[in-house]
């Protein structure tokens, strides 16, 4: 599909189809979500499907995870007229942090840090990222925010597999993303592919459901 295509019928999830599979061999990620970044109505959409679940809470600020949450973070942060907080990976910020260490999909550990001047007890936050494939680095980061006082109103991504910690977070936390149900099996396997079947399927205008807690 174009990158810049906008079907006719959009049904919910339609934009999954313009992520792009992995051409580099087994070095790389075996999918790139953020093409669909690139089509405005994609993006425009793909927040919208991740909000629907928030639409009654209160939310006063999106957190997003370095570096991908980024982008869909900001842009979940602009829709809703909230400002947006980065959570770097350790070594970046200039100022005072609060630090936390993780392991991430690759199974290496790291540190991430978020600025100790913005978050405090009573503020409500919507955690955003890409992609949760163990959870590692979203379990992280819901512990550096609650550690600093505020509340954790849910999670936000693209895809949360149905990993151990993909579980956890499904079970501990509001949450939603853009997978449908009968598609589920097939990204925790790595073995959907935005083409052919699977891209009608997502063109289908009847919505599937988005999980949420």
């Amino acid at each position: 599909m174009d990158a810049l295509a906008v079907p006719h019928e959009r049904g919910r999830g339609w934009y999954l189809s313009l992520m792009a599979p992995n051409t580099k061999g087994k070095d790389f990620a075996w999918l790139d979500p953020s093409r669909l970044y690139c089509n405005r109505q994609a993006l425009s959409d793909c927040v919208k499907d991740l909000l629907q679940p928030f639409q009654n809470e209160s939310i006063d600020l999106v957190a997003g995870i370095d570096a991908m949450g980024f982008i869909l973070g900001s842009a979940v942060a602009t829709t809703l007229g909230t400002g947006f907080l980065a959570i770097r990976k350790a070594g970046h910020l200039c100022v005072q942090t609060e630090t936390q260490v993780y392991s991430d999909y690759s199974g290496r550990e790291k540190l991430m840090e978020v600025r100790l001047d913005v978050l405090k007890p009573g503020l409500r936050v919507l955690l955003v990222d890409q992609w949760i494939e163990t959870g590692g680095t979203m379990r992280a980061a819901i512990s550096l925010v609650e550690k600093l006082g505020a509340t954790v109103v849910g999670v936000a991504a693209v895809a949360i597999e149905n990993s151990e910690g993909g579980k956890w977070i499904k079970e501990n936390y509001r949450h939603s993303h853009c997978i449908p149900a009968d598609l589920q099996a097939q990204i925790d396997r790595s073995t959907w592919t935005p083409s052919g079947a699977s891209a009608a399927r997502l063109s289908d205008p009847s919505p599937p459901a988005l999980s949420q807690l």
